[in-house]
């Protein structure tokens, strides 16, 4: 308090009465005194929540006071005694931030580093396709001792499984079809077949011809060596694997005429298509089946001849006419 403000509180209970004080005056202007003095240097009650309701409005630059571990966040009971907080200073407008605590990130995972939406290979050949380029496949594995029979030009489940074992040798995904990584991989490993290789004459030796076959226009089939030949005059024009019934279905074995021809036949008592059909007995035909060329000799005809070469019945079904023999012999 300054002096001042001591002269005008004595002023104010000390005159009247005559220029004397009673004791009892002198107390009630002692308190007041004090409480002046308590006001002027700002020293508030120990009731926080009671100086809240008082005191003007703290300025938007002020931080907010940190609560005790038992304040809800509205300010301490009516009452209730607390030691006075001691808070930081604010800092200064222009002084740096404090810095911030270091954050440890995750250790990378496998996922995370691997790519999300890598492309799959391109697929160039699988289970049924057929044509050039799967005689060229077969022909490439059988050079490195993946497909162990002639070209057929038609994927089936051998060729699959072929393509499955070079894939899994060469560490890809085992999947049996040929996309372009295993296309590649087989290109840099083998060289380009020779017309033999893609086309050999057949996988299983011919047999020596039967005498009926020595003369005209014949279809030469040996149930004993699994070959048909087609002879012109006793010359070889072609060669090709065949398998034949069942023992339930067996083939008709002796001498007859090709009485019909039928590109695109489907059999009307199995569902099955016969591609390329020379028949010669009754429903018994010399035809194309993918099943012989998928399976090999793993299965066997409901009474045809099954050739598993597509390209050569083709070709034989466009050179063989009505009337030409067919000997079926052991």
């Amino acid at each position: 308090m300054a002096d001042s403000d001591v002269g005008a509180a004595s002023d104010a209970y000390g005159r009247g009465g005559g220029g004397r004080r009673s004791g009892r005056a002198v107390t009630v202007a002692a308190a007041g005194v004090l409480a002046l003095a308590t006001l002027a240097v700002g020293c508030g009650p120990q009731d926080p929540g009671a100086d809240a309701l008082r005191q003007p409005t703290a300025p938007a630059t002020t931080a907010p006071p940190v609560p005790s571990p038992t304040d809800d966040g509205k300010g301490a009971t009516a009452g209730a005694t607390t030691e006075p907080a001691t808070t930081t200073p604010p800092a200064s407008p222009s002084a740096p931030p404090p810095p911030a605590e270091p954050v440890t990130a995750p250790p990378p995972t496998a996922s995370s580093l691997a790519p999300s939406t890598a492309p799959a290979p391109r697929v160039l050949l699988r289970t049924g396709s057929e044509g050039a380029q799967v005689r060229e496949l077969q022909a490439r594995l059988r050079q490195i001792g993946h497909f162990g029979r002639t070209p057929t030009g038609y994927y089936g489940t051998v060729t699959a499984e072929a393509v499955r074992s070079f894939q899994a040798k060469r560490g890809t995904e085992a999947t049996g079809a040929t996309d372009a990584v295993t296309w590649r991989k087989l290109l840099a490993m083998t060289r380009t077949p020779t017309a033999d290789e893609l086309d050999p004459p057949t996988e299983r030796p011919v047999a020596k011809p039967d005498e009926r076959c020595l003369t005209g226009r014949v279809l030469c089939i040996s149930k004993k060596s699994r070959t048909l030949a087609w002879m012109i005059d006793g010359r070889v024009v072609s060669a090709m694997d065949v398998r034949f019934g069942s023992e339930y279905t067996p083939t008709r074995e002796g001498e007859f005429p090709v009485f019909w021809k039928s590109r695109d036949h489907v059999s009307t008592l199995y569902d099955t298509p016969m591609p390329y059909a020379l028949f010669f007995s009754g429903g018994q035909a010399v035809h194309y089946s993918a099943d012989f060329a998928a399976n090999g000799y793993g299965g066997a005809s409901h009474g045809c001849v099954n050739v598993r070469d597509k390209a050569k019945v083709a070709a034989l079904f466009d050179q063989v006419k009505n009337g030409d023999k067919v000997v079926i012999y052991w």
